[in-house]
C-alpha cells in the first residue's frame, strides 16, 4: 500500500491541537450554559430541497447517496445532502419538534458541517462550528438580537487567541437587513435581495466591481449604486452611525425600523462590553434568510481573512403554514478560527499528553504495584499513566520529558516509602497516593 496522502479541506489536528480545540470547546459550551442554551444535536443529513430553499448554497453541498444502489427499492436517498450549517437543520428540528418545546427555545449546538467550497487557509470542506440560537412562537423580541454579542463575547473573550494581554480578541461588526433594504427601496432600486448579495461581496472584489453587480443584478443605476456605496461606507462604535445615515438624505419607514434596532444592539453592546461591537454597514450576510440584525466577527489581528462567528435575525426560515417561528443566531466557526491560530503558531499548549504524573516501573514483575498507585491518583482526578516498560529510571525520566509530563512517581521499595519527583526542578519528596496533590497549574496542561 502506497503512503496516504491528506485530504485537502479535512483537517486532522495533532493531539496537542486537538487538546487545545477541547479546551476552546469546553469554554464555548460552560458559556452558552451560563447565559441559559440547551445543548442539541442535529442529524447530519437533510433533504436536498430544504438545504437549497435559501440563499445561493447549490454548489457548496455534499450530496449523499449509496455506492451500490439497488434498483428494486425506491430512489430518494440520492435527494439528502450534508448539512452546511446548523441553522437550516436548526429549522426543521423546530418545526417538527414545536409541541415538544418551550418557547422562547435557546439551544445551543457544536457540530459538524460539510461545505464543497475550495479549500484555503482557514477555510476546510469539514469543520466544525458552534451556535446558539434563540426562536419564539410568532413573534421573537428585539431585545434577544441585542444578547447574543454579549453571550460570544464572553465565549471567546476569555480565551488565550494569541492576542497581547489586555487588549479583547474580536471585534463584532453588526448591521441590520432592515436599513440595507429600506435605504435601497427609499432610492428606487428594485431588486433589494440583489443589492444586499452585491453588498455582501465588498471585501473580496472592491467597490468598483460591486457597483457594476448593483447595476447588472440589482436594476440599480449609476446613482443609486453611489448611495449604496455611499451606505455602506458608514462605521462607527457608537450611535452616530445613525445620523450619518439620516445624513444621506433617505427616507423610508423600513429604514427607520432598522435604524432603531441597530441603535439599540450597539448600545447594549456599549454599556455590558465596551469594544466589543461597531456598527458597520457594509455587512450584509450572503444568505436570504436573514431579515434584521446580522453578525460577522473578525478576530484582531486576523482580519484578512474575514469572520470567525457570523450570524443573524430570521423571521421566515422556520415557519410552514399557519406556524412561524422567528430566530435570531449566531455561528462560531471554531476550525476556522482555530486553524488560522495554529497557522500562525499563536496557541501552544504546555505538554503533549494530558499526563499529570509518570508512576515508574522499578521491575516487570511491580507492575501491579504501580497499576495499585496509578489507579489511587486516577480515583482522585490526577491524569497518570505507568511507564511503558521496565526501563533505566533515567531512561523512565527522559520518557516523561519528552512528553511534558511533570512528575515522576517513584515507588517504594522493601518497604521505603514512595517518592514523586518534579523532573523540572530536580526536587523529589516522599509522597503517598491518597494524599498527594500537584500543584493546581500542573493537574492539566495549560493552554497559552
Amino acid at each position: 500500500m502506497s503512503k496516504p496522502t491528506p485530504i485537502s479541506g479535512f483537517p486532522e489536528w495533532l493531539p496537542p491541537q486537538r487538546m487545545i480545540e477541547q479546551y476552546v470547546l469546553d469554554r464555548i459550551r460552560n458559556t452558552f450554559e451560563l447565559y441559559g442554551f440547551a445543548p442539541l444535536e442535529t442529524r447530519a443529513v437533510e433533504p436536498l430541497e430544504q438545504l437549497l430553499r435559501k440563499g445561493e448554497t447549490s454548489k457548496e453541498v455534499y450530496v449523499v447517496r449509496r455506492l451500490h444502489e439497488d434498483p428494486a427499492e425506491p430512489a430518494g436517498d440520492d435527494a439528502l445532502g450534508l448539512h452546511f450549517d446548523l441553522t437550516v437543520p436548526f429549522a426543521r428540528y423546530v418545526l417538527e419538534n414545536a409541541g415538544r418545546l418551550q418557547f422562547p427555545f435557546r439551544r445551543y449546538q457544536i457540530q459538524k458541517v460539510w461545505r464543497g467550497e475550495r479549500p484555503q487557509e482557514g477555510r476546510y470542506r469539514e469543520f466544525l462550528q458552534a451556535d446558539i440560537d434563540i426562536v419564539d412562537r410568532d413573534t421573537l423580541s428585539a431585545h434577544y438580537e441585542a444578547e447574543l454579542p454579549l453571550v460570544i463575547g464572553d465565549a471567546l473573550g476569555g480565551l488565550p487567541l494569541g492576542q497581547p494581554a489586555g487588549q479583547a480578541p474580536i471585534l463584532i461588526q453588526v448591521n441590520n437587513r432592515k436599513v440595507c433594504e429600506g435605504f435601497y427601496r427609499g432610492v428606487g432600486v428594485t431588486d433589494p435581495e440583489a443589492a444586499l448579495r452585491a453588498v455582501d461581496k465588498l471585501d473580496k472584489i472592491g467597490p468598483d466591481r460591486v457597483a457594476t453587480l448593483l447595476v447588472d443584478t440589482a436594476g440599480a443605476t449609476a446613482a443609486q449604486a453611489k448611495a449604496c456605496l455611499a451606505l455602506a461606507e458608514i462605521s462607527a462604535p457608537d450611535a452616530s452611525f445613525a445620523e450619518a445615515v439620516q445624513a444621506l438624505g433617505v427616507r423610508d419607514p423600513l429604514l427607520d425600523e432598522g435604524l432603531a434596532e441597530l441603535v439599540a444592539v450597539v448600545e447594549t453592546a456599549a454599556a455590558h462590553a465596551p469594544g466589543l461591537c461597531v456598527a458597520d454597514l457594509r455587512i450584509a450576510r450572503g444568505l436570504d434568510y436573514y431579515t434584521g440584525t446580522v453578525y460577522e466577527t473578525q478576530l484582531r489581528g486576523y482580519e484578512r481573512f474575514g469572520s470567525i462567528c457570523s450570524g443573524g435575525r430570521y423571521d421566515n426560515l422556520a415557519s410552514a403554514g399557519g406556524a412561524c417561528f422567528p430566530g435570531v443566531g449566531i455561528s462560531i466557526g471554531v476550525s476556522r478560527m482555530l486553524g488560522l491560530l495554529f497557522g500562525a503558531n499563536a496557541l501552544t499548549v504546555s505538554r503533549s499528553v494530558p499526563t499529570c504524573v509518570l508512576v515508574a516501573l522499578g521491575a516487570e514483575e511491580q507492575r501491579p504495584e504501580s497499576n495499585r498507585i496509578a489507579d489511587a491518583l486516577r480515583r482522585r482526578g490526577i491524569p497518570t499513566e505507568v511507564s511503558p516498560s521496565a526501563a533505566k529510571y533515567g531512561k523512565q525520566i527522559r520518557y516523561a520529558e519528552r512528553r511534558g509530563i511533570p512528575y515522576v512517581w517513584f515507588p517504594g521499595v522493601d518497604g521505603a516509602a514512595d517518592e514523586v519527583k518534579d523532573i523540572r526542578t530536580g526536587d523529589q519528596v516522599p509522597a503517598v497516593p491518597g494524599v498527594w496533590e500537584p500543584p493546581t497549574a500542573d493537574l492539566r496542561p495549560a493552554i497559552g
